[in-house]
C-alpha cells in the first residue's frame, strides 16, 4: 500500500467515526481536517467535493460492515448457525462498532427525500445488506432449517424492522432491555419462519 492510500484510509477512519457523530451533512472538511491533523487543502488532494468524500465514507463503512458482520458469520455452519451469528454480529455493529452507531441508519434518516449520488451510493449499500439477509434466509430454507414456502424478502423485511428497533430502543431511549428485546423478537421470527411460509 503506498503512502498516499495509507493517509486517504487514515483520513476515511477519522472521517467515519465524525459522520457517525454528526452524520454525513456534519462532516465538513474543516471539521475533518482538524479531526486528522491535515489541512484542508490537504484533504481536497484526496477528495474533490463534499459529496465525493460522503460517497467515499459511505463505502468505507460497508467495508468496515463486511468485515465485521458477513465475514465472521461466515465461518459459521449454512442455515440457521450462520443466520444467527449474523444477527449477533449486526447487534453489535449497530451500537458498538462505529462512536455514533450505525451510519447507514443516520444516513437514511438524513437523506431519505434528496435526491443526488449521496443518496443512491446509500441505497446500493442498504440494498446490500438487506440482500444479505436474504440470501442467509434462503440457504436457511435450502438447509431444511426453515419452511420451503418462505418469503425469504418478507424476512429480510421483519428481520431489518427488528434492528432499526433496536438501534433506537438502545441508542435514543437507552434501554437496558433493549438486547434482550431484539433477541426475543428474532427467536420469534425464527420460530415462525419454521412453522410456515410467510406470504
Amino acid at each position: 500500500m503506498s503512502k498516499g492510500d495509507e493517509t486517504r484510509n487514515s483520513i476515511l477512519s477519522h472521517a467515519l467515526d465524525l459522520s457517525s457523530e454528526l452524520g454525513l451533512e456534519g462532516l465538513t472538511f474543516g471539521v475533518l481536517a482538524k479531526s486528522a491533523g491535515m489541512s484542508k487543502s490537504g484533504l481536497y488532494a484526496h477528495f474533490d467535493s463534499k459529496e465525493h468524500l460522503q460517497c467515499q465514507v459511505l463505502d468505507a463503512a460497508a467495508t468496515r460492515f463486511i468485515d465485521v458482520v458477513l465475514v465472521p458469520a461466515l465461518k459459521f455452519p449454512r442455515g440457521l448457525p450462520r443466520l444467527e451469528k449474523l444477527f449477533d454480529n449486526w447487534l453489535q455493529w449497530e451500537t458498538g462498532e462505529l462512536r455514533g452507531g450505525c451510519l447507514f441508519v443516520a444516513a437514511a434518516t438524513e437523506f431519505d427525500d434528496r435526491a443526488g449520488l449521496v443518496r443512491d451510493r446509500l441505497i446500493g449499500h442498504l440494498h446490500d445488506m438487506l440482500g444479505a439477509i436474504a440470501r442467509a434466509a434462503r440457504i436457511a430454507v435450502e438447509e431444511g432449517h426453515f419452511d420451503p414456502d418462505l418469503d425469504t424478502e418478507q424476512f429480510a423485511y421483519e428481520l431489518w424492522a427488528v434492528l432499526l428497533a433496536y438501534q433506537h430502543y438502545a441508542r435514543l431511549f437507552g434501554d437496558p432491555a433493549a438486547s434482550v428485546r431484539a433477541r426475543r423478537a428474532f427467536a420469534s421470527l425464527v420460530e415462525s419462519s419454521r412453522r410456515r411460509g410467510r406470504n
